[in-house]
């Protein structure tokens, strides 16, 4: 299920459809059909280099953000990985979505939360040494975040691995919950239905906004190649929600 679902992903990427469509172009014999795939190609790369339409979709996607009651301290936030990278020499750095381990750590130092869970180890097909959850640590340690409200899991591939193996070390350390999630928003929707699926009682807290947050303006209607990016994400999103709908918990 791990490696199929990263086939599907590639299979609907809006910019594999284009792709498609372009070679289909320049092999087929057909002189009308040829017009009308090239037409249709150059029509779906538009659309999906406009800020307009992703930032539409990104609000619509979007799971509401909870109220967190005052003063109110929760026992754990739950840092799901996925903003921790390899370096070619194996070692890691901070990516994009490092808001998420800022938030995190912010939850922490504001004694909003009394623990902080991190989950992630190594998404890739063919993984070596290298784990997440075990880096991040070393980076808790250098900014003085005790070990006693640290708790590390290293081993997960996936959200649905990281609400099962969060499951089991929140019940070894007998935190109650509720607990505050904190993922990127475009990745708390699925997020939120696996935890919950899992039984584990979480509060959304998202962070890292990449769409649908902005004033528009005219530049919503010019072509981009960062919001091309922006759409893997959301369609790797729309992939992992439906395996996280048929997968059995």
């Amino acid at each position: 299920m791990f490696i199929l679902s990263k086939l599907l992903l590639f299979a609907i990427l809006p910019l594999t459809w284009v792709i498609v469509l372009l070679i289909w172009a320049l092999i087929t014999k057909n002189s009308r059909l040829r017009g009308k795939l090239l037409f249709t190609g150059l029509i779906l790369l538009y659309l999906f280099s406009v800020p307009l339409l992703l930032n539409t979709y990104a609000r619509l996607w979007r799971y509401p953000a909870a109220q967190l009651k005052q003063n109110n301290v929760y026992s754990c936030a739950i840092i799901l990985g996925g903003f921790g990278s390899e370096k070619q020499d194996s070692s890691g750095y901070f990516n994009s979505a490092s808001d998420r381990f800022i938030q995190g750590v912010k939850l922490k130092t504001t004694n909003q939360v009394s623990h902080i869970l991190v989950t992630g180890g190594n998404a890739s097909i063919n993984p070596d040494g290298f784990s997440e959850g075990r880096w991040v640590q070393n980076q808790l340690k250098t900014l003085n975040v005790a070990d006693s409200s640290v708790l590390i899991e290293g081993q997960s591939r996936n959200t649905i691995e990281n609400a099962a193996y969060t499951k089991r070390l929140l019940a070894a350390r007998h935190l109650p919950p509720p607990y505050l999630l904190v993922t990127s928003d475009f990745h708390m929707r699925r997020a939120m239905l696996i935890f919950k699926k899992s039984g584990i009682n979480v509060v959304p807290y998202p962070c890292h906004y990449i769409a649908g947050v902005d004033k528009q303006g005219l530049y919503s209607l010019l072509p981009s190649a960062e919001t091309l990016h922006y759409w893997e994400l959301y369609s790797k999103e729309i992939v992992g929600y439906v395996v996280a709908v048929w997968h059995k918990y």
